[in-house]
């Protein structure tokens, strides 16, 4: 198989287990290089676990993950300097100045120019005014541009984000999504997305991947999925699958 050709993200049968809970279960994707992928389902179907795995925070009991042609652990140095991850529930230090958490950063991937680097991302993220505020100090809000900042400061071929704009206002969140999507196309930069926003993943994904019970429920497009499922929205099919309406 060519580069071309090679899924930026690849999972076969991934099956994570804890104790007697059996949390995703026999899970298999495909994520195509400069696609925008949204992992859907209801709480506690097993998306913070997959994204963990795939992050390798955690192992999985069994199955096979391959990101950018590298699979864990042999790869994992290089598929970690290649990839990033922005969640609204994981904090940076909240002691550190925001200029001091993302000047760790940009050491911690060897950022040339860091400087540059980081005053490009703050000014996406309008936090230049923020730069020497403590991370503590911030709203929930500016917390997530920071940590969006962060997740984009070593330029990742693949970026995971879990819940990117949930703590965000309705202006910010717009305004987040638009700096997301210049960013993936510029970069042609492959994302992997969670949300519970079904506006936002209709606009932002180009295929979506349900799971429930940790189990691969339906993949599609919007259209495809809404058909499949006989409903007028994704927010609808949604509630269909959470309510376990005729699975």
């Amino acid at each position: 198989m060519n580069q071309q050709t090679t899924p930026a993200v690849s999972v076969r049968h991934l099956t994570k287990q804890f104790g007697d809970a059996l949390a995703v279960n026999d899970l298999s994707f495909e994520v195509a290089a400069g696609q925008i992928y949204g992992l859907l389902g209801a709480n506690g179907a097993g998306k913070t676990t997959t994204l963990a795995m795939l992050l390798n925070l955690i192992t999985p009991t069994s199955g096979e993950i391959s990101i950018l042609g590298e699979q864990y652990p042999a790869g994992r140095e290089r598929i970690l300097s290649r990839v990033n991850f922005s969640s609204t529930y994981v904090s940076l230090p909240l002691r550190l100045t925001v200029w001091e958490n993302l000047r760790v950063f940009a050491a911690l991937y060897g950022i040339k120019r860091p400087k540059q680097r980081i005053h490009e991302m703050v000014e996406r993220f309008e936090l230049t005014y923020a730069l020497k505020t403590r991370v503590g100090e911030l709203s929930s809000g500016q917390k997530t541009r920071v940590y969006l900042a962060k997740a984009l400061l070593n330029d990742p071929e693949v970026l995971f984000l879990d819940e990117p704009t949930a703590s965000l206002d309705p202006d910010m969140a717009d305004k987040t999504r638009t700096l997301l999507l210049q960013a993936q196309q510029e970069r042609g930069m492959t994302v992997l997305i969670t949300s519970h926003n079904m506006a936002e993943m209709e606009q932002l994904c180009n295929r979506l991947l349900f799971i429930d019970k940790g189990k691969r429920l339906m993949e599609g497009t919007v259209v495809e999925i809404r058909e499949h499922f006989g409903q007028d929205s994704l927010e609808d099919v949604f509630l269909h699958v959470a309510r376990g309406e005729s699975l």
